[in-house]
C-alpha cells in the first residue's frame, strides 16, 4: 500500500540521456520548477527520474555527475543505470588472472572513442572518478512500482524476475559484472537485454552501417510490438533499413525471439534510443524520453502523475543548442554532424 500511495500521491519527472550536459539539466529542471538549495536541485512536491547515461560525449560530464549524484543522494531524485554507465565500470575494471584480457571491456578504438570525453574531463580528478565508479555499483537496473516502471532500454519480465531472485534486489556487484563479460551467461543477457534493449540479426551477407560508422550485422527491435508480421513493425532504431529488408516477413523462430509488453502493464519508461521529432508515447503505456541531446535534439522529461494512459502533453523538454558548448575543446561539434 505504501508504494501504491507514493505513486498516488508524489509526481515523478523522468529525465532522458544526459551524456554530459549539465547546463542544458539546469534549465531543464529550472523550467520543472526544481531550485538549487544548500547546493542541489529539489522540488518540493515532485522526484526526478534519471534514465541512465549520464556520461559520455557531452562538454560537462564531471559537473552532470556531481548534480545527479547530489540529488539522489538528498532523496531528490532516483536513478538507473545506463549502458554507458555499465561500459565505463568494465572498461575500468581489470579482468581476472586466467581470462585471457587486462580489462572487462576491451580498450579499443571504439571503445576509446566513446569513454574519451569522460576521462579526459576526469584527468585532473582520479580520485573523484573512482568514486563515481564505486557509485555506480549503487545504482539499481530497474525501478519497479505499482504504478509505474523505469529501465534504461528494455523491459523484459522474465531477466528481471530472474535477476532478483539471484541478486536479491536491483543492484550488481563486481562478480556480476565480471560474469556479465561473456556475453552469453546470464549476467551478459541481463545487462544486454535491460541496457541496450533488444535485436534481431539481418539476413544472411547483409550489414546497415550505423550513423556512427559502426557496421552491424543486428538492428533493434521493439520490446512492445502487438502482433508483429513484417521488420519493419518490429524495427527500432535511428538508422532505418533498406526497404528491401523492412518488408520481409518474419520468420516463425524470430517472432520467438522477440519480447512483448502486455498492454495491462504499468507504464514503462525508458531512454537509450536517440528519438527525433516532437515526444509522444509509444504506446499508451510506454514512452522513450531520449531524444538526442547531446546531438542538438532535445533534453526531454515526463512529468509523471500516476496515470495510466501516458499522454503527450505531459512531455516537457528544453532544446540543445549551441550555447551548451565546453570549456575547452572537445568532439561534441563532430558529433553533431
Amino acid at each position: 500500500m505504501a508504494a501504491i500511495k507514493t505513486t498516488a500521491h508524489r509526481g515523478y519527472d523522468v529525465i532522458g540521456d544526459i551524456h554530459g550536459c549539465a547546463h542544458t539539466l539546469e534549465r531543464l529542471l529550472e523550467q520543472m520548477g526544481y531550485r538549487k538549495r544548500n547546493g542541489i536541485y529539489q522540488h518540493p512536491s515532485r522526484q526526478a527520474i534519471f534514465i541512465g547515461d549520464i556520461i559520455d560525449r557531452g562538454p560537462r560530464i564531471r559537473e552532470a555527475l556531481h548534480l545527479v549524484r547530489d540529488m539522489v543522494e538528498h532523496g531528490f531524485a532516483r536513478i538507473v543505470m545506463g549502458n554507458h554507465e555499465y561500459n565505463a565500470l568494465g572498461y575500468c575494471t581489470r579482468a581476472r588472472p586466467g581470462s585471457g584480457k587486462k580489462f572487462l571491456r576491451e580498450h579499443n578504438a571504439r571503445h576509446d572513442r566513446l569513454i574519451k570525453e569522460t576521462l579526459e574531463q576526469f584527468d585532473a580528478y582520479p580520485h573523484e572518478w573512482n568514486e563515481f565508479l564505486e557509485w555506480f555499483y549503487s545504482i539499481p537496473l530497474f525501478i519497479d512500482e505499482d504504478g509505474f516502471r523505469v529501465v534504461h532500454a528494455c523491459w523484459d519480465q522474465t531477466l528481471i524476475d530472474q535477476f532478483r531472485q539471484s541478486q536479491g534486489g536491483a543492484c550488481i556487484d563486481e562478480d556480476f559484472l565480471h560474469a556479465s563479460a561473456a556475453i552469453e551467461s546470464f549476467a551478459g543477457q541481463v545487462m544486454d537485454t535491460l541496457l541496450r534493449g533488444t535485436d534481431l540479426r539481418l539476413p544472411e551477407g547483409m550489414s546497415i552501417t550505423g550513423r556512427d560508422g559502426y557496421v552491424r550485422q543486428f538492428f533493434r527491435t521493439k520490446f512492445w510490438a502487438d502482433d508483429p508480421q513484417t521488420y519493419a513493425d518490429v524495427v527500432f532504431q535511428p538508422d532505418p533499413l533498406p526497404p528491401e529488408v523492412a518488408s520481409r516477413t518474419l520468420r516463425e523462430e524470430e517472432r520467438k525471439q522477440l519480447i512483448t509488453y502486455p498492454l495491462d502493464a504499468p507504464p514503462v519508461f525508458v531512454g537509450h534510443y536517440w528519438m527525433e521529432g516532437a515526444p509522444a508515447p509509444l504506446k499508451h503505456n510506454v514512452a522513450c524520453i531520449d531524444f538526442s541531446a547531446v546531438k542538438y535534439g532535445k533534453l526531454v522529461a515526463y512529468r509523471f502523475d500516476g496515470e495510466k494512459v501516458l499522454s503527450s502533453d505531459k512531455f516537457v523538454w528544453v532544446d540543445v543548442d549551441r550555447p551548451e558548448q565546453p570549456d575547452y575543446p572537445t568532439s561534441e561539434d563532430s558529433v553533431a554532424r
